[in-house]
């Protein structure tokens, strides 16, 4: 059977497993979500870049000598999704801007087993709707304590933590000041620094 290499060799409407994504050898990135292939977006604008970097850059620096890890995009993090018939499937891979796990046993080689603890997004026009309402929804189903979306054009970042199985918003962000983070109480983020080169 010839390699995957093109995602016109797949069938958008099939649903797939984690199994046939490790087998893929495609030259663009794609997220599974609940089997479904995903389209990222292409290379990421400048100021995406430097909004990632900065809260990379920043949380990297609190983390140093810290149990809890931070990683960027690409990194595969792999969450359970609840099939028809009730159990746990493995057909949910998505590559966070930003994710922090704190949790050593979610970790291995091919990226996160697991929800990590604080996952942030950065729109895009493309992507708005995907992050705002599927991820939302998705990340809120894996048991992802904590969802940043970040409005690049709106200067604005949306927080939301869980709490009984739904996300509560924990602040809208739009004028400068410090970026609390339930996850990383002591962490100082500031919201002008995050909309630097904006």
């Amino acid at each position: 059977m010839a390699p995957i290499t093109s995602l016109s060799q797949l069938d958008l409407n099939k649903t797939y497993t984690y199994a046939d994504y490790l087998t893929w050898q495609l030259n663009e990135f794609v997220e599974l979500v609940r089997g479904k292939i995903c389209r990222m977006s292409p290379a990421p604008r400048r100021v995406h870049q430097e909004i990632s970097g900065y809260f990379f850059g920043s949380v990297y620096a609190h983390l140093l000598a810290q149990p809890c890890k931070v990683y960027h995009a690409p990194f595969d993090v792999r969450l359970a999704t609840t099939g028809p018939d009730g159990n746990e499937q493995l057909t949910t891979v998505v590559q966070p801007d930003i994710c922090v796990v704190c949790d050593p046993a979610k970790l291995d080689d091919a990226g996160c087993l697991g929800a990590p603890d604080w996952i942030i997004e950065i729109i895009s026009p493309r992507t708005a709707a995907y992050d705002t309402r599927e991820k939302f929804e998705l990340y809120q189903e894996s048991g992802v304590t904590e969802y940043w979306i970040v409005f690049p054009g709106e200067k604005t970042v949306a927080t939301y933590v869980l709490e009984n199985g739904r996300y509560q918003s924990h602040g809208s962000y739009f004028e400068p000041g410090l970026l609390p983070a339930h996850t990383l109480p002591a962490l100082q983020l500031q919201w002008e620094r995050v909309f630097e080169g904006v």
